[in-house]
This record gives C-alpha cells, structure tokens and sequence, in this order.
C-alpha cells in the first residue's frame, strides 16, 4: 500500500516556495505520491471550500516534475467535463512525459453548478460528458490519428503527440460514491478514489457496491485507493462520529491497518480539510508534524513502510 500527500495549492499560505517545499519535503520523507485538485472559475460557491488563490493543476504538475524524481504526480480530481477532451489528453501526455511516466489521473464530474454556468457547460449533463471525455482520451492516447462522432463531441484525423510513456496509458482514478461513479470506475477506470470516508463504510459498503458492480458488467474489481481528511488530535474522538484519519496516533493506525487489510493500494493524506487551523500559519506547522509522525511512527505495514 503507498501513501499520498495532498499538496496545499490553495487559500491561505499557497505560493510557489511553499508548494516547491511541501512537495521536495513528501518526497524527502518518503511518501510516495503528491496529488492536486481542479478549479478553474473561481465564483463564491468554489471559493466557499477553496479560498483563493488556487493554483491550477496541470501547470502545477508540469513543474514538481522538473522540481522531483521519483514521487509519483496526481489529480484528486480533474474535473472532466471543464476541457475539451482533445486539450485534456494532450495535457495529460504532456505531463506524463515530462515527469518519466509518473502520472496518475485522478478524474470526477465536478459538483459546483456556478462554476459550469461560469464555464457555459452543462451541470446536468456532466455525468455524460465524463463518460464520453474519457472514451475519447483513452482513443487518442492509444491510436494514432482518430476521427470521432458522439454525442456531445464531433471531429476528423485528430492525433495527440507525444503519447504518454505509460501504456496503454496513466492509470484512470475514478472519483464519487454513487452508484454511477462506480460504474464509471469499473467501465472507464483503473481505481476507485472515494473521498472523506470512514474504514466501516468502505468495508460493509463501499467495496460490496463495487464488487457487485464489476459482477454485473463482468469487469475485473478496481483498485482502491481512498483520500482520507488527516489531522492527530490529543485524545480519542468517538467512533460514532469519527471520518478516517482523525483522531490520536492509534486511532489512526488502526486506519492504516483497516486499508490494508482491506486491499487498498494508495491512501492520500489532507491534512486540510477538517482543519480547524486551515487558515492560518499554525495549520503548516501542524500539517507537517502531522505527516512527520506518521512517516516516522506508522507507515510500515507488511514491511511498506515509507524508509
């Protein structure tokens, strides 16, 4: 099992030094991931649980791969319906060869209606347009040259080079708890990526859902690779109201051993989101003790530890 770290690439404290740090430092320690999120129109209801600024993904990506060697880069998610998905695959090619094949594409249809208005997209749609986005990407990084009608896309001897390194191209991380997303995980995906769970649900919900979705479509079962809202506190918070990766060291541990047990492949650490000190100076320090103790005191199971 390998763990993330989700980069702080928005509100308060966001600027390049502090990103080229918080990305060199996971590396450093030896996470094995850094990941990133999309937002392109900044309207209230965005800005609302991302305050400005907000660094946009793929120039982001673009850059810690010249910045880093060998963690791996990641989208947590990009939300398919905003980019023609020609500009999209070209994009992620890029990227992908500019970081030697380190690209994992973490994708979700997106959930702020003013920011698609803003867009001039289609909010009900875009479960649709996903589907037929990721259909269309998968095409152009696996074909030379395609010509494609659809529903909602049209076009003529349309190549993407360079293609990506890895074949047949970076792995699909499919965002969403719905019984759609889980369909579109199975379908169109490599993984799962649930976001702000709890171990119990995933177990006696979550991973039944999928295992039964990939039965009905004779699919293989996607990996699964959670994010989870990190954040140590000093004394037990009750189960009963408690997401996973909150509450004291053994708490969380026992986090780590459910995902492992559980067959997870990747875990992303926020230690934003939840965050009491999100929006201010203190929430670094905190954020980087926190990611500091847990390379140092807990990620070693089955001998995957981080060192």
């Amino acid at each position: 099992m390998k763990i993330g770290v989700k980069l702080h690439h928005s509100g308060f404290g966001a600027n390049p030094e502090m990103m080229k740090k918080w990305t060199l430092t996971a590396e450093k320690l030896g996470f094995h991931l850094i990941s990133v999120a999309d937002h392109i129109g900044l309207t209230p209801e965005v800005i609302g649980d991302y305050p400005e600024p907000y660094y946009e993904v793929f120039t982001n990506l673009a850059w810690l791969a010249g910045l880093t060697t060998n963690i791996e880069l990641n989208t947590s998610v990009v939300v398919i319906p905003y980019r023609h998905p020609i500009t999209t695959a070209h994009l992620i090619a890029n990227v992908d060869q500019l970081s030697g094949g380190r690209f994992i594409f973490g994708v979700g249809v997106g959930w702020a209606k003013t920011e698609f208005d803003a867009l001039g997209i289609s909010f009900s749609k875009r479960g649709k347009l996903t589907d037929e986005y990721l259909k269309i990407m998968k095409l152009l990084w696996t074909n030379d040259s395609i010509s494609y009608k659809g529903e909602y896309i049209e076009f003529k001897d349309v190549k993407v080079s360079p293609k990506p390194i890895q074949k047949p191209h970076p792995p699909i991380w499919v965002g969403g708890q719905s019984n759609i997303a889980l369909k579109r995980a199975v379908l169109l995906g490599e993984a799962w990526h649930p976001i702000g769970i709890t171990t119990n649900w995933l177990k006696t919900v979550g991973i039944p859902r999928l295992s039964e979705m990939a039965k009905k479509f004779n699919k293989p079962i996607p990996q699964i690779c959670p994010r989870i809202f990190c954040r140590i506190t000093r004394s037990d918070i009750s189960e009963e109201h408690r997401i996973a990766g909150e509450g004291t060291l053994d708490q969380i541990r026992q986090d780590f051993e459910n995902f492992y047990s559980l067959g997870c492949s990747y875990i992303i650490l926020d230690t934003k989101r939840n965050n009491p000190t999100a929006n201010t100076d203190e929430h670094y320090d905190d954020a980087w003790n926190t990611l500091s103790l847990l390379a140092d005191k807990l990620i070693d199971l089955k001998n995957e530890s981080l060192r």
